[in-house]
């Protein structure tokens, strides 16, 4: 499995959730490489409703995708080998915790592009940093929003978008970014 593999399961993904009209956005790595930190990635990770999910999977379960788990949220794209992890809106990034910060609706937040829809820069920054902050195992979210301030010339003022919750850490990286 490589990069050609996720694209194809990911162009997959984008067709089919586009014919069901089921609003979803990338986050994760193809999210990073989307706004230019370019990160190796073996899965999708995708943005959706719980309702997306539910019709998604009535659709398309047994007609090229599978359930990693049964009753799991996440699936696999069984003809590119690829898996895809589901993040719910809703819910909480990180430790799972309730927080001030959750998975928004992609309907009010994607970007949708010519091949794809995609998290808003800014909800991407403010997702990684709550579940970097509350998860010890998630330290990688806060080192990737590091990289995109450094990649991207991000401002300080960014952190005035961020939901309040956020907007120290994100100085304080911005801060170990100018070094």
């Amino acid at each position: 499995m490589g990069d050609a593999d996720v694209q194809k399961a990911l162009e997959s993904l984008a067709s089919r959730l586009a014919q069901l009209d089921i609003p979803y956005a990338v986050v994760g790595a193809l999210a990073l490489n989307a706004y230019g930190y370019v990160r190796a990635t073996v899965d999708i990770d995708i943005l959706l409703t719980r309702e997306g999910l539910d019709r998604f999977k009535s659709a398309f379960l047994g007609r090229g995708y599978v359930e990693k788990f049964p009753g799991g949220k996440s699936v696999r794209d069984a003809v590119h080998n690829v898996d895809i992890d589901v993040l719910i809106a809703g819910d909480y990034p990180g430790d799972g915790a309730e927080k001030p910060v959750s998975f928004p609706d992609p309907a009010e937040v994607a970007i949708v592009g010519e091949k794809f829809s995609l998290l808003s820069l800014d909800k991407l920054i403010e997702l990684k940093l709550a579940s970097g902050m509350t998860a010890p195992h998630r330290l990688r979210d806060l080192a990737d929003v590091l990289e995109l301030i450094r990649v991207n010339g991000l401002p300080a003022e960014l952190a005035e978008k961020l939901d309040p919750y956020v907007r120290d850490k994100y100085r304080e990286l911005w801060e170990a970014a100018q070094g």
